[in-house]
């Protein structure tokens, strides 16, 4: 059996995830962040779930994701309804998990050469 090591074509891969933390290639992050497949944006000023409104997600939206991946710590917790509704407007699909499972799909989806995007929400120490 001849076994070919396939290099992705993507920059970011997600290695782990959790509530209060994340490592993305050889990084480890502290505070939340949204990912794409080609870019990584650190610091994002969203921490609370429930406290989300659709102009923090502008950020995620202007990276023409067709799927946006919400990652909200360790729990899933849901945001307002107002922030799932401005993602079906741009035809988006939204789709909210805990940061592990987030991390995993986000791992799948850029492996098939998907548009996703993913935020995840960091708790601060």
């Amino acid at each position: 059996m001849q076994l070919s090591h396939e290099l992705p074509d993507y920059a970011f891969t997600l290695r782990s995830a959790d509530g209060q933390h994340a490592r993305v290639n050889d990084r480890t992050l502290t505070a939340s962040f949204i990912l794409s497949p080609q870019q990584l944006t650190e610091h994002w000023s969203v921490s609370d779930s429930s406290a989300l409104t659709p102009e923090d997600l502008a950020p995620l939206i202007a990276l023409q994701p067709e799927v946006i991946l919400l990652g909200t710590g360790d729990r899933q917790v849901f945001p307002p309804a107002a922030v799932m509704a401005a993602c079906l407007r741009q035809g988006v699909g939204l789709e909210v998990m805990t940061n592990a499972a987030a991390a995993r799909t986000f791992n799948v989806l850029a492996g098939e050469s998907r548009r996703v995007v993913a935020g995840f929400l960091l708790a601060p120490r």
